[in-house]
């Protein structure tokens, strides 16, 4: 009885040490993105997908476990139902983005802490699993220099902040090859915008728009996984998942003003309050989607799969205004090879080789020309020395996206970037019972 009391604190002491990490994290990394993109809608969405499925493409939906080892599925929550160890993922992102627009570049990076998800059965056919990610990045600074007459005038446009989201989830297994699952999520954030007119005039009064939307409320996410035999070790799966169009709250402040810059060209306290909305009660409206997938896979080999998703974001708004997006679709394509996932001699070949490919048409359309996102993934998996005589297993994940989203046609921007992705994975025993005899 002593050792499990002395196992189970050094679990509460692991637990602590997470949260720790995760608190100095949050404080110290800036929650950016740079992207002239993400000043539509809500932002960059982000996608609930951890490290080693982005490698893959981004495929999930009908993802499950591979090569025998616990993943957190959060896209497809009837995932959650294949838990056999109790599992928690926690990890961090980094990108690089350049911004091209005729003969101007602008190189910028970023880093964030990106994941914390947890998991556990709860029985021999169910688990559950909560965490918190992001949900999307809004960050942008840029300006457009227009001629009204003969005076010239900035438009300054800038904005910052994002969503993010925490979930509570649970799956269960009818039988041996059908499983389903949902997540109750709370989707929370801050959205912040300001848009200015600066005429190039002395002693010209400026004008400045400035809107925050703090956003909190609740939505719910489903999936269903079907799988089947195909020969002795070739397993073939398709799954559905998707989220509802819900609204959720927010509160609404505008401030609506004028002001001065001073001879070196710093902006002067406002000299003027034209209108102001303070904490406004509003509502947001997230889309209706739908994820599609199939993959198959030779246990304790390899996998490969393929997902096409869905959103109808034409319906969503923000204080009952529409947004102007357009409803957008994707496609992944990918998957992951383990040479030999038990071999005692070579480390190598224990590793898991993640390869994939995502293509999207975004829900934004500028000057009639559709935004569009495409990109290649590549990711490992390394495994580290198991610990609690064998029953505990770790693996660090790691994962480098590269790709491009928008077009240089109609003075538009192409934004290409390089994503990368860390997570650390364990899985082990918790909260089984142990016999005593």
């Amino acid at each position: 009885m002593k050792l499990l009391q002395i196992k189970m604190y050094k679990r509460i002491n692991y637990i602590a040490a997470i949260l720790v990490l995760v608190c100095g994290v949050s404080v110290q990394a800036q929650v950016t993105t740079s992207s002239p993109y993400s000043r539509y809608g809500l932002g960059n969405i982000k996608g609930s997908l951890l490290p080693q499925l982005r490698a893959m493409g981004g495929i999930s939906t009908a993802v499950n476990k591979v090569t025998g080892f616990n993943y957190i599925n959060m896209q497809n929550p009837a995932s959650y139902a294949g838990i056999s160890l109790t599992t928690i993922d926690i990890g961090m992102s980094a990108g690089l983005n350049n911004l091209t627009r005729n003969n101007l570049s602008e190189t910028s990076f970023n880093s964030t802490f990106s994941h914390l998800a947890f998991a556990a059965p709860v029985t021999r056919r169910s688990a559950l699993s909560f965490g918190i990610l992001p949900y999307s990045d809004l960050g942008y600074s840029y300006r457009n220099t227009v001629k009204i007459d003969t005076t010239s005038v900035d438009q300054l446009y800038e904005g910052e902040g994002g969503l993010s989201k925490a979930y509570l989830g649970y799956g269960y297994r009818f039988g041996d090859h059908l499983r389903i699952g949902g997540n109750l999520e709370y989707i929370f954030g801050n959205l912040q915008t300001t848009r200015s007119t600066e005429y190039n005039l002395a002693g010209a009064y400026n004008a400045k728009l400035q809107n925050k939307n703090s956003v909190g409320g609740l939505n719910y996410s489903y999936g269903i996984q079907y799988d089947f035999n195909v020969g002795k070790k070739t397993l073939v799966t398709i799954g559905y998942s998707g989220s509802t169009s819900g609204k959720i709250n927010s509160t609404q402040s505008a401030y609506s003003t004028i002001y001065l810059r001073d001879a070196n060209g710093n902006e002067q306290t406002a000299a003027d309050t034209l209108s102001v909305i303070d904490k406004g009660k509003s509502n947001l409206t997230l889309p209706l989607t739908h994820n599609f997938g199939i993959s198959i896979q030779q246990n304790d080999k390899w996998l490969i799969g393929a997902d096409f998703r869905m959103s109808k974001w034409s319906a969503t708004s923000i204080n009952n205004v529409n947004q102007g997006l357009q409803d957008s679709w994707g496609a992944s394509l990918g998957g992951q090879w383990t040479p030999d996932a038990f071999s005692y001699n070579s480390y190598m070949k224990r590793v898991d080789y993640r390869l994939g490919f995502n293509y999207d048409k975004t829900y934004i359309q500028i000057n009639n020309q559709d935004i569009k996102q495409m990109g290649a993934s590549l990711g490992f998996g390394f495994p580290l020395p198991t610990a609690n005589a064998g029953t505990a297993f770790y693996k660090i994940n790691f994962t480098t996206e590269v790709g491009q989203r928008g077009t240089l046609n109609n003075n538009l921007v192409k934004e290409k970037f390089i994503n990368f992705h860390l997570g650390f994975t364990l899985n082990d025993t918790w909260f089984r019972k142990y016999r005593v005899d």
